[in-house]
């Protein structure tokens, strides 16, 4: 007698992923929007000051896709040190 096998294949899923995003304001200045995306972004200057001159632009800017848990820790390590400087700066997350 032969037995039957079967082969169990799991998959896993990709977290969804969430874009964090700065919105523009008429008091934070540009120096510290770049600073913001250097040190918890780690971008290039080049890359910061980029995305930077989108958010002063165009209203807003993304800074990086995440999963749930560090786009939420990023969105609010940026919103408290905006405040403990005294910016209105205000940085969001949305789903992809």
């Amino acid at each position: 007698m032969t037995e039957a096998r079967t082969e169990t294949r799991t998959q896993t899923q990709r977290p969804p992923l969430y874009k964090v995003i700065l919105l523009n304001d008429d008091y934070t200045p540009m120096d510290y929007v770049v600073r913001v995306l250097v040190d918890f972004f780690r971008k290039s200057p080049a890359q910061a000051t980029r995305i930077m001159m989108a958010v002063h632009q165009e209203g807003s800017g993304v800074c990086g896709v995440y999963p749930f848990e560090v786009a939420e820790t990023k969105v609010h390590q940026v919103n408290s040190d905006a405040r403990q400087h005294g910016f209105p700066l205000k940085c969001i997350m949305e789903a992809e």
